[in-house]
C-alpha cells in the first residue's frame, strides 16, 4: 500500500475511534439524565450499554494506535493483531451490559417501580438515536475504505444501538398512552439477548482472526485465478492466508518449468506478487518457487491426510 495511502487510512481509523468515544461519552451524559427522571429499565438497559460502548471505544483506539505502528524487530508482522484483541474485549463488556440488565429487569419483576415522564424519555432517545445514525454512517465509510476489524466491531455494536434505540422509544410510547408498564421490562429484556448474542457474533469473528483462519473462499479464489492466469506458472500448492488485522498474509508455493534461469523464475513471480498487491493493497505476499513436477512432503497433503511421495 502507497505510503501516503496508508497514512490516510489510519487517520480515517483514529477518527472514527475517537468520534465513537465523544458521542458514547455524551449520550451516557443523556441518558443518565433519561434513566435518572424516568426510572425507565430500557433507558437503564441503553445507559449500561453507552457505559460500556466508553470504555470499548477507548480499547479500540489503544487498538488502532498500536495497530497502526510499523513493523519492528520484535513484531516483524506489524500490530495488526491489537484489532482483534480489542473486538473481543468489547465483545466482553457487551455480554457483560446485557447481563446486568437482565439481572435488573428480573428484579423489577419481583418488586416493580412506576415509569414517570415517558415523554422526556421518547425525546431523550430520539436525540439518541438520530447521533448515533450519523455516526454509524462514518464508521461503516471507515470501516469500507481500510479494512479495519476494530472499526467494524464497533460499527456493528452502534448498528444495533440503532435497533434497541428504536425499540426504546417505542416501548415509552406504550408505557406512555397505552400504561402498559411491563412493556418496558420486556424491551429491556429483548435488548439484552441481543446484545449478548451480538457479543457472541464479535467474539467468534476475533477468535477467527487470532487463531488464523483461512480468509474467506471468495478472497482465496481470487488469488488463485491470478496465480493460475499469469505467464510461466504451471501450478501452485500449500496456499496459505490471514488476516493480520485489516491487511491480508499470503503465503503459496509456485511451480515453474525447471530449467529457468534464477532471474527469470524471479521475474515470473515478482509479477504475480504485484498482480496480488494491486487486488489487495497492503497485503503481504511470500512466495516459494519449485520445479514443476518435484514429488515432496507439501502443507496439502498433510491436511488432506495424503502423501505423494
Amino acid at each position: 500500500m502507497p505510503q501516503n495511502l496508508n497514512e490516510h487510512h489510519n487517520r480515517l481509523k483514529k477518527a472514527a475511534a475517537t468520534a465513537s468515544i465523544m458521542l458514547s461519552g455524551g449520550l451516557c451524559l443523556l441518558k443518565i439524565f433519561g434513566a435518572f427522571y424516568t426510572g425507565s429499565l430500557a433507558i437503564l438497559s441503553s445507559l449500561i450499554d453507552s457505559l460500556a460502548d466508553v470504555f470499548a471505544s477507548s480499547v479500540s483506539y489503544v487498538a488502532i494506535h498500536f495497530s497502526t505502528r510499523p513493523a519492528s524487530q520484535e513484531h516483524r508482522y506489524g500490530y495488526g493483531r491489537a484489532e482483534s484483541i480489542s473486538a473481543l474485549v468489547q465483545s466482553a463488556f457487551i455480554a457483560g451490559s446485557g447481563l446486568f440488565v437482565m439481572y435488573d429487569g428480573i428484579s423489577r419483576l419481583i418488586t416493580p417501580k412506576p415509569m414517570e415522564k415517558p415523554g422526556l424519555g421518547i425525546v431523550i432517545m430520539l436525540l439518541s438515536l438520530s447521533a448515533t445514525i450519523l455516526l454509524i454512517v462514518f464508521q461503516k465509510y471507515v470501516a469500507r475504505k481500510t479494512s479495519s476489524p476494530a472499526i467494524a466491531a464497533d460499527s456493528a455494536h452502534y448498528t444495533v444501538d440503532v435497533l434497541t434505540n428504536i425499540s426504546i422509544v417505542l416501548s415509552l410510547i406504550v408505557v406512555k398512552y397505552f400504561h402498559i408498564g411491563w412493556f418496558d421490562i420486556l424491551t429491556a429484556f429483548v435488548i439484552s439477548a441481543y446484545l449478548i448474542y451480538n457479543a457472541y457474533k464479535i467474539a467468534a469473528e476475533a477468535v477467527s482472526a487470532l487463531t488464523d483462519r483461512e480468509l474467506s473462499e471468495d478472497i482465496r479464489q481470487k488469488v488463485i485465478d491470478i496465480v493460475v492466469n499469469s505467464e510461466g506458472i504451471d501450478g501452485y500448492h500449500d496456499f496459505r492466508s490471514r488476516d493480520l488485522g485489516g491487511a491480508y498474509f499470503f503465503e503459496i508455493h509456485l511451480e515453474l518449468d525447471g530449467n529457468l534461469t534464477l532471474n527469470k523464475t524471479h521475474e515470473l513471480t515478482d509479477n504475480v506478487e504485484e498482480k496480488i498487491k494491486q487486488a489487495f493493497p497492503g497485503a503481504q505476499v511470500i512466495i516459494h518457487q519449485d520445479p514443476y513436477g518435484l514429488h515432496e512432503n507439501r502443507l496439502d497433503y498433510a491436511i488432506d491426510g495424503k502423501c505423494d511421495l
